[in-house]
């Protein structure tokens, strides 16, 4: 049989970055950052200009790729809500027919930080303040405390269909989980070198004030990024000699904050040389919540060393910027080694290898830093690429597409069946060019974890985005957002009260409105009538 056939089970090696925008790749257009492993994907394979997450927070659109369902649906509506281990993700369908399945990096399907996740809360409070029973899963499995405080810690196998993990748990460079043992074995003195505290001093920079950046010790074959790298190709080895059909995720934490980059990295791209982002400097009047954040930034009340965003200044920007293209040129010198040993075992030719990401970041867009319920397209579409060693090669569609539709994607081009309850669409026809287009909206849900941005509780929000507009509606508030994306790409002036689009806001109402009862639940099938 012809390698690469589509008759034949092909591989996958799912390489997947946290907190990256779509346009920090230079095959994403960007002039700066470095990316040429990356950017030969594209080259030799297919790339989305019109993919968007289900949600831009990790927990929520990574549960959306892994069940092929919307969080409103699969039930992780925010950070701090874990994916139910009842829950048939594509990987449970890959594995059932015979892949072996290995998660290398971050998982972030239960939480990390914060108090020990349980789904629904404790049992004792349960029957009077929540709607769900329990199911009597394990929901600590990726907290970091009980990592730290049990150095012999595991996983219940197969997670979430994973029949192998290779954890990394947090943030920058002082990670916990298997990592933490894997860093100890290499050498036991590189503890020493970790988190801010043992950081080589940068006062120049701004952000490591905020502790949302510090020059890392740590060098780049032991930082967690080197670890994912190394443990991914250990991965490729043994299937290399398995002869098995896999699935392997790499997923590395990177670009995320607090950033890190080590060695070199951390003064490859200079703040100096770095381009602010075009709405930086938007001539538009800002909705109600970002203008919050501008004065909360003037009036020097802005929190800026927390995960919230903030409204940051054009130098706290820039070093953001050159930060976050450190790390992604580190990332992209990993997924090159990672592609190599790929190659080198013979096994490209019949894997298809896709690169993504969980989630945008603002990067300075309208000012702002970090993610959060503002759904500037900075935070909402991701770079998608995926490369067949069957399929078109150096092709690029703007078609809209989504997180949602990998799961349905991966498992048709795989030969494998799905289940009663995925939504999205197959994306193959769109690689393929058989189709112009397979959907004419995204959806994108919000429901946040903090009150604040001056809404009345937490921020709950949906957002519609077509080929022309983006509507976002906020719960509790008679203000919305319009953006006309062929005019205003940078989504600076909000057309919501404008009357001459008022017949443009109605109609993308109704749109919202059907496209959030197509995704409404449809599992378990009811019981047919009598």
């Amino acid at each position: 049989m012809a390698p690469g056939s589509k008759t034949q089970p092909p591989n996958f090696l799912f390489l997947i970055a946290d907190q990256l925008r779509f346009d920090h790749l230079g095959c994403y257009g960007n002039p700066i950052v470095k990316t040429p492993n990356i950017d030969a994907l594209a080259a030799s394979g297919w790339a989305s200009d019109g993919c968007y997450v289900a949600s831009p927070i990790c927990m929520p659109n990574r549960s959306t790729l892994m069940t092929g369902r919307m969080p409103s649906v699969h039930g992780v509506r925010h950070n701090g809500i874990p994916l139910s281990l009842t829950s048939t993700t594509f990987v449970d369908r890959l594995r059932l027919a015979g892949y072996r399945t290995a998660l290398v990096g971050k998982s972030h399907l239960q939480n990390m930080a914060g108090g020990p996740a349980t789904w629904p809360p404790h049992p004792r409070d349960r029957l009077t303040t929540e709607a769900h029973a329990p199911d009597g899963g394990r929901y600590d499995q990726e907290w970091g405390p009980s990592w730290t405080a049990n150095p012999d810690r595991e996983l219940d196998l197969p997670y979430y269909g994973f029949d192998a993990v290779d954890l990394t748990i947090q943030h920058g460079d002082d990670l916990q989980g298997h990592y933490r043992r894997w860093l100890k074995a290499k050498d036991p003195e590189a503890e020493k070198l970790l988190g801010p505290k043992h950081a080589t001093p940068a006062p120049e920079f701004e952000l490591t004030r905020h502790r949302q950046a510090w020059r890392t010790r740590i060098p780049a074959a032991l930082h967690p990024n080197g670890y994912c790298t190394e443990r991914s190709m250990a991965r490729l080895d043994s299937y290399a000699a398995s002869g098995e059909p896999f699935f392997l995720m790499c997923s590395f934490a990177d670009p995320h904050h607090p950033y890190t980059p080590p060695e070199h990295y951390w003064d490859m791209y200079r703040p100096e040389d770095v381009a602010l982002p075009s709405s930086f400097h938007t001539p538009g009047k800002p909705p109600p919540h970002v203008q919050w954040l501008y004065d909360q930034r003037d009036s020097g009340k802005a929190v800026k060393h927390t995960p919230q965003l903030f409204a940051a200044t054009e130098r706290e920007t820039r070093e953001a910027l050159a930060l976050n293209y450190g790390l992604i040129t580190f990332i992209d010198d990993c997924v090159g080694k990672v592609v190599a040993r790929l190659e080198a075992l013979g096994l490209a030719e019949n894997t298809v290898v896709v690169f993504t990401a969980d989630h945008g970041d603002y990067m300075g867009d309208h000012q702002l830093l970090l993610k959060g319920p503002i759904h500037y397209r900075s935070i909402t579409q991701v770079p998608l690429i995926w490369r067949d060693p069957a399929g078109v090669k150096g092709k690029r569609n703007s078609a809209l597409a989504g997180t949602i539709d990998l799961a349905p994607t991966i498992l048709g081009r795989a030969g494998v069946e799905g289940f009663n309850g995925i939504q999205g669409c197959d994306l193959q026809p769109l690689i393929s060019g058989a189709t112009e287009t397979l959907t004419d909206a995204v959806l994108i849900e919000e429901e946040g974890q903090r009150p604040g941005l001056a809404l009345p509780g937490r921020a709950r929000v949906r957002t519609l985005v077509t080929r022309r507009h983006r509507l976002t509606l906020y719960d509790g508030v008679e203000w919305g957002e319009l953006y006309d994306r062929e005019t205003d790409p940078d989504e600076s002036f909000n057309l919501w009260d404008d009357p001459a689009a008022a017949s443009i806001r109605a109609a993308m109402i109704l749109r919202l409105a059907r496209k959030m009862v197509a995704v409404s639940e449809t599992s378990p099938n009811p019981t047919a009538a009598a």
